[in-house]
Parts: structure tokens; sequence; C-alpha cells
């Protein structure tokens, strides 16, 4: 089970930081190989993430993925990375600010992520308010259209969300 960007085995009966996985070793192994679940079986646990033969399910509140922290470009060799599951620039993909999204509805802040988790990843609430400073309403209370990032105002790209699969987001996807 995944909950508020920490890993949990489903069955645990108590949920903190302090029962959740932190190994960051295992944490990217585990990571690498969640995928979707398209098989016919375990259908409540929409990811799988693969170990030999262990099969391991998981469910979560919302995304498998979580931004916990941005990682500015002196930081790493790459450029500026959004981090998941806490793991640094082990666990990171490139930030691309123009193609944050706000929900309309529930004000959840996502970015991209890669397809075989559905395309889409949810920024942790804490990283979402510091980033949200940034965001430019143009249409009044509306969704944001812009973001201003290192100087330069970014024109929104939200197409990419039509793309993606999450439960609950998009028409084609069933509510988890």
């Amino acid at each position: 089970m995944y909950l508020q960007w920490q890993l949990f085995l489903d069955d645990a009966k108590m949920k903190n930081f302090t029962s959740c996985f932190k190994e960051k070793v295992f944490l990217k192994f585990f990571f690498s190989r969640l995928r979707l679940n398209e098989s016919q079986r375990y259908q409540d646990f929409p990811y799988i993430s693969l170990c030999g033969r262990e099969r391991n399910y998981v469910r979560c509140d919302d995304t498998p993925i979580v931004f916990t922290d941005q990682l500015k470009k002196d930081a790493c060799e790459v450029g500026d990375v959004l981090t998941y599951a806490h793991g640094g620039p082990d666990l990171s993909v490139p930030f691309e600010p123009q193609n944050l999204y706000m929900h309309p509805k529930s004000g959840r802040v996502y970015h991209p992520a890669w397809p075989k988790v559905g395309g889409i990843g949810l920024v942790r609430s804490k990283l979402a308010i510091e980033l949200s400073q940034n965001f430019v309403f143009a249409d009044g209370d509306k969704s944001p259209t812009h973001f201003n990032w290192h100087g330069t105002k970014l024109k929104l790209e939200n197409e990419w969300i039509n793309n993606c699969q999450r439960f609950g987001m998009n028409s084609q996807c069933e509510s988890a």
C-alpha cells in the first residue's frame, strides 16, 4: 500500500514513518519495476511491481508516484529535478515546470511521470504549496495559466493530462 508518499505492507496495522519502507536501494528497485496492473488478478490493486517470481500488488490514495522534493540544478548534474519517495537524485525525473497541472476541483498539483505508471505523479502538498507561489492565474479564480520559473513566465501546457492513466481523473479510467 502506498499512502502519503510512504510505502507499506497492505496489512500493516500502524501506518507511519517508522513502519514504512525507507531503504533507498529497495525503493529504487521497487519503483523501477512499478507499472499499471493490466492483469485480471487483484483488480483492487491498480499497480504492480515485479520482483522475480514475486508480484507486489500496489494500491494508493491517488497516484503511485508522489513527488516529494525539488532539487535545483546545482544539486544535480542534469538540471532541476523532482524526486519521489524521498529518494533524492536516484529517484527523480527532470522538472518540467511548464507541465505542472493543478486539478480544478481538488487543487492538487500533478507533474508528468513515465508511461508505465500511468504518466502522472502527484506533487506532495508541502512542495505544491512552495511551487504554487509561482502560478499565475490570468483567468481569475480558474486554473493557473502560467508558471514563473527562473525569471521566465512559462505558459502551462496541460494537454499531456489527457494522455495519462490515473484512476478517477479521466473518463477512460475507472475510479479506484
